[in-house]
């Protein structure tokens, strides 16, 4: 694969069925495109990397694709289709509110809403961060959303939906997208590393999921940086490398030699770990992270799906056996002492330091 290719455009959802994690949202959809049942605007509220604008592009194909499915999938082979995919169609505009805040962009797009089509059935405005949108911009945007052409669809998009006002969201249908899961992520990135022929590891994949943090474009941005680096097989350590994170092995090591009480073989293998080139910010970004979901498990063990989905069966279970070798007041003071020292790794010259102090401290206590 070329380094260049970027692969969150490269694999953007092109039908209703590819988009991942939002069912209802896309069920929704198909139905009113189905039954001719259009809308004048729609605004599509979720963090970042949802889908919000790949599934507005996908309603705009849907809308005026000349031979779409029964279902209402566009059949992304009719000129109208080709030209959205392609970025060629002059119906459809793309607005990023974050750098077109002003009144008179607002009005200027206001100005060509009034014209009808080109060539498509419907002229589709899709404006992306829409609550970057001035107080002005925002007015005369509402007078368009009050008294709209036949002709024109609106699709907004947003992040910070309270930051949208509420004139403008009574006059839109609203869609509310979700974080994706990390089985989810992880099901989509092993597809796209099966059709760029590439050789995964299962950990590095749940490595870039939990990175993610529910967001597909974010973790195909990742996986296109670690593609790039990475020379054969792509492993765990190619993404503590490239993202900033550690991997779960070798704070599981650290945890197990805590509870064993023996401060000797602790700094030894933390002079290791600084020896490897391990970063120890993330390292202890990690650990914290780790003793979290410890003390999380101790209180129940059915909190797994909501603290830590990223662990595979057997991992937690090594967890599980892990939390038996401490009280909670252990880990919970483990928890605050290396919160106390998160500042202190940041800004001293020898990052270990400030660790191996806390670690000493934290002996005598456990």
């Amino acid at each position: 694969m070329e380094q260049s290719v970027v692969l969150y455009r490269k694999y953007r959802p092109q039908n209703f069925s590819e988009v991942i994690g939002q069912e209802y949202v896309v069920r929704t959809l198909l139905n009113s495109v189905a039954g001719n049942a259009i809308g004048h605007a729609y605004l599509f509220y979720g963090p970042r990397g949802t889908g919000k604008t790949s599934i507005a592009r996908l309603f705009s194909k849907a809308i005026n694709c000349e031979n779409r499915e029964v279902s209402g999938e566009p059949c992304n082979k009719c000129q109208a289709c080709t030209d959205i995919t392609e970025g060629r169609a002059l119906d459809v505009l793309e607005i990023d509110a974050a750098s077109n805040t002003g009144v008179d962009n607002m009005r200027d797009l206001i100005e060509g809403v009034k014209f009808n089509p080109n060539k498509l059935k419907y002229k589709v405005f899709i404006i992306d961060e829409v609550h970057m949108l001035s107080k002005g911009a925002f007015n005369a945007l509402l007078k368009t959303l009050e008294e709209p052409p036949s002709h024109a669809v609106f699709m907004l998009a947003t992040t910070e939906i309270e930051k949208v006002p509420d004139t403008i969201k009574s006059r839109v249908q609203r869609f509310d997208l979700k974080k994706m899961s990390l089985s989810d992520i992880v099901s989509k990135l092993k597809y796209i590393a099966k059709k760029e022929k590439l050789k995964v590891n299962d950990d590095a994949l749940r490595m870039i999921a939990q990175l993610s943090e529910g967001g597909m474009r974010d973790a195909e941005s990742i996986f296109t940086r670690v593609v790039s680096f990475a020379d054969g097989e792509i492993l765990p350590e190619h993404i503590e490398q490239i993202a900033g994170v550690t991997n779960i092995k070798k704070v599981s090591k650290f945890v197990d030699l805590l509870s064993e009480k023996d401060p000797k073989t602790l700094m030894e293998y933390l002079s290791e770990l600084d020896a490897q080139g391990t970063n120890i910010q993330d390292f202890l970004r990690s650990t914290m992270k780790y003793l979290r979901d410890l003390l999380m498990f101790k209180i129940s063990s059915e909190l797994k799906e909501v603290v830590a989905p990223e662990l595979t069966e057997d991992q937690f279970k090594d967890m599980m056996k892990q939390s038996e070798s401490f009280e909670s007041k252990d880990l919970q003071m483990l928890l605050e002492s290396f919160i106390a020292i998160e500042d202190v790794v940041k800004k001293t010259s020898i990052p270990l330091l400030p660790i191996e102090l806390a670690v000493i401290g934290m002996l005598k206590q456990i």
